[in-house]
């Protein structure tokens, strides 16, 4: 299980200047939806996006979630 918070901060932090919104689909902390908004996203594809949020939470990703749906964008100009 995962705190929504600390999830949140890893992905800020893999992700510097990324907006990013967590919730727990479940309530059993270990399915989360995120909605992450960043420039780093620009000209790339999406596969590549979801791969930049997989690296930011890492390790997470095998123990304490067990499932993580993912939503990036760029923000608008």
């Amino acid at each position: 299980m995962m705190d929504p918070e600390h999830l949140k901060s890893l992905i800020e932090t893999g992700i510097p200047g990324a907006h990013v919104s967590v919730q727990d689909l479940t309530g059993t902390r270990d399915h989360f939806g995120v909605q992450v908004v960043a420039n780093a996203f620009a000209g790339k594809s999406l596969v590549e996006q979801h791969q930049m949020v997989y690296r930011a939470v890492g390790q997470e990703l095998t123990n304490a979630v067990h499932a993580l749906q993912v939503h990036t964008t760029v923000p608008e100009e």
